[in-house]
């Protein structure tokens, strides 16, 4: 027994909607297949819908992180382990919202943020070990030049967020408000160290209601089955 690509193993037609997919709809007057996907692919973006519609969740989640690493409070396992949790729930939650905006006309742009956040969180992890004013043995540069480096990293994560608010602005997908606070958040954080407080902080508590909006809204925009 055999089963069709358009088609469910019920022989019923396999329907999912190509704004999702973010492939181009057939001529009209083709064959009448509009809106049928072969099954592989369909079970592709299924799994890509559910890791986004759970990822999201990482979004605010690394804001919390962030914001309380703004604060200068003593942690237990010190402000290292923090910031290194933080960045790295952040580049889940980027490539989950990519994911989430992969079926939107914005795919392109959340494409490109995702590629200069990542970017620049490959730049900031290897320089939060080092104390400020150090340089590590054996390290080629100066530490000035160490300096202009995180800057440039921080700037380049700001800049990925703030490319990504765009896109969530012109997806018409989800709540642009979003977008919004999205892009004013990636300001406050791309300024990173050169920030004085209550900027890192204020960005943090943006980059919350953002993530806290992205994640509630994609749970209920992406159906569980």
């Amino acid at each position: 027994m055999t089963i069709s690509h358009h088609r469910t193993a019920s022989g019923r037609p396999l329907r999912v909607s190509p704004a999702w997919v973010g492939a181009a709809r057939p001529p009209a007057g083709s064959a009448g297949h509009d809106d049928h996907l072969p099954v592989r692919e369909a079970v592709w973006v299924w799994g890509v819908r559910r890791y986004a519609r759970l990822a999201l969740w990482a979004l605010p989640a690394a804001s919390l992180l962030y914001g309380w690493t703004t604060l200068g409070i003593d942690t237990a396992p010190g402000p290292l382990v923090v910031e290194v949790a933080a960045n790295w729930l952040a580049a889940i939650a980027m490539i989950a919202l990519a994911g989430l905006l992969a079926g939107a006309r914005t795919r392109r742009t959340a494409l490109a943020g995702l590629l200069l956040g990542l970017g620049g969180l490959v730049l900031t992890l290897p320089l939060a070990a080092l104390p400020k004013g150090t340089v590590a043995a054996g390290a080629p540069l100066t530490a000035d030049q160490l300096h202009l480096v995180a800057v440039t990293a921080a700037a380049t994560a700001g800049i990925g967020w703030l490319v990504l608010g765009w896109a969530v602005f012109r997806s018409r997908l989800v709540n642009p408000a979003d977008g919004v606070l999205l892009m004013l958040a990636a300001v406050a954080l791309g300024a990173g160290a050169e920030a004085r407080q209550p900027l890192p902080t204020v960005g943090a508590l943006l980059l919350l209601a953002a993530g806290t909006g992205l994640a509630w809204t994609g749970g209920r925009l992406i159906p569980k089955t």
